[in-house]
């Protein structure tokens, strides 16, 4: 079975991933393209491209998370929300050097926030420039240390994540083991060489289990 990048298929668990933020790797971004911070009126292009990526559904989901993440915070994302342009202006992807807005981690690490490339554009190697990016902002901001919040719907970001040096937050490899033995089983990636790999009945959500 084909899995999209984002697919509701999938038994759905939250994932943590942490990193320390030296000796990034440098990924650099195809010639066409260029990125851009976020000005204000942005909005509405971060909350298209999200639901490109599946993220939402609907513009008004997109308004309640802006709300939740930003909302009244706006002047900070001038120089914490990136996005790439294409060789036209448009802009097709977009992350943010963030912090913990809902104030459960007293660890002070950075967090990397609301990744996504617009269906159309992605293939087209944006997701590690765009991650490397946004992650060098948060070193510049002064952080030492990030964390990405992801889950196992969108299990190809998560290999990119492993990929480039992320590993599962202990504490998470145990309230969520069965879902990276779920990444497990659709990445065989080494990072989680400590997991067994998930059933197949145990990769598909309940509703398709009949």
């Amino acid at each position: 079975m084909q899995f999209d990048n984002h697919d509701d298929r999938i038994q759905y668990f939250e994932l943590l991933l942490e990193r320390d933020l030296d000796n990034l790797p440098c990924f650099p971004l195809p010639i066409e393209y260029r990125f851009v911070f976020y000005q204000q009126g942005d909005r509405d292009h971060w909350i298209d491209i999200e639901k490109s990526a599946k993220e939402f559904s609907t513009h008004k989901q997109g308004m309640d998370a802006w709300q939740r993440y930003y909302g009244g915070r706006e002047d900070s994302l001038l120089n914490r929300m990136v996005f790439i342009e294409n060789e036209v202006g448009e802009k097709i992807a977009t992350a943010t050097a963030y912090y913990d807005v809902i104030h459960h981690d007293p660890s002070g690490s950075g967090w990397l926030h609301w990744v996504a490339v617009r269906k159309e554009a992605q293939g087209k190697g944006l997701a590690k420039p765009l991650i490397t990016y946004a992650l060098n902002i948060m070193r510049n901001l002064g952080y030492t240390h990030a964390k990405i919040p992801t889950q196992t719907t969108t299990w190809l970001a998560c290999k990119v994540y492993l990929d480039l040096g992320f590993l599962p937050i202990p504490q998470n490899a145990i309230n969520s083991r069965n879902g990276w033995q779920i990444i497990k089983a659709l990445t065989n990636h080494p990072a989680l060489h400590s997991f067994d790999p998930a059933s197949d009945d145990e990769i598909y959500a309940s509703s398709r289990i009949k």
